[in-house]
């Protein structure tokens, strides 16, 4: 690869850039259409190895993108180092462009909203396991940052993969809102339909009366007696699992 120096670049960069942390981030980043100005490696070649073996689709891709560089200037580049000591940066999509496809109508698959979440991994795994299903975007209400670095890594770069942004409950998408709630109906009777908001509360709180009062449906997920809880990316997949099931 020609051209500027990648650490002057990185700099220059880096305050208005999501970071791709890794090699899995970056290969699904590139994937999904990630606009990818700047990558680094401390090992070129295996870096492309395991792009051989793992994303041979994007092999060619990453051969452009990625330069050589020592590992202390891969290491002052990074919060932490990676196992791959690959990382990169992508400009952010457009909130324009994304606030698009979650408004429009009709949807073939839900959104999924995450209501004053806390955790930033666990924000992250709720953004791979949307991509996985291929839900219409994932929407955060509260402070929590969906394109904090942390959540990225968490969610191996599968931003790029949906709709990810910050709302207000107010602003939340079109269609019915079924939210997640120990007292709502067995989930295992009710269908989920294409266009659903489905909503999950915080791993702390639960809803938030301005999500409850916006809710058209409660349902909640078997679960066994005395057990308090579930994790929430675990909450996501039952619920998205059975939304794929297509039926009650």
């Amino acid at each position: 690869m020609t051209g500027p120096d990648p650490v002057s670049l990185w700099h220059r960069l880096a305050d208005t850039s999501v970071l791709l942390d890794g090699f899995h981030a970056l290969k699904h980043a590139v994937r999904f259409g990630a606009d990818v100005p700047v990558a680094v490696a401390v090992d070129r070649g295996a870096a492309l190895a395991l792009a051989e073996e793992l994303a041979p689709d994007v092999r060619d891709t990453l051969d452009a993108l990625l330069t050589q560089v020592p590992e202390s200037a891969y290491a002052s580049l990074v919060p932490r180092p990676h196992p791959t000591a690959v990382a990169a940066l992508a400009v952010r999509p457009s909130r324009a462009a994304h606030l698009e496809r979650l408004a429009h109508t009709p949807r073939t698959a839900p959104v999924v909203v995450l209501d004053n979440p806390r955790n930033l991994g666990n924000a992250g795994a709720v953004i791979r396991l949307a991509a996985g299903f291929g839900a219409t975007g994932v929407v955060t209400t509260g402070t929590l940052d969906p394109w904090h670095p942390t959540v990225v890594r968490a969610g191996a770069g599968l931003h790029f993969a949906t709709a990810v942004e910050r709302l207000n409950v107010a602003e939340l998408p079109p269609g019915p809102v079924f939210a997640l709630d120990p007292e709502g109906d067995d989930i295992r009777g009710v269908k989920l339909p294409d266009d659903a908001v489905l909503a999950f509360g915080s791993e702390r709180s639960g809803l938030s009366p301005e999500l409850r009062a916006r809710a058209g449906h409660l349902v909640a997920l078997p679960m066994r007696p005395q057990v308090s809880s579930y994790n929430l990316a675990t909450s996501v997949a039952m619920t998205l699992y059975h939304w794929s099931l297509g039926g009650s």
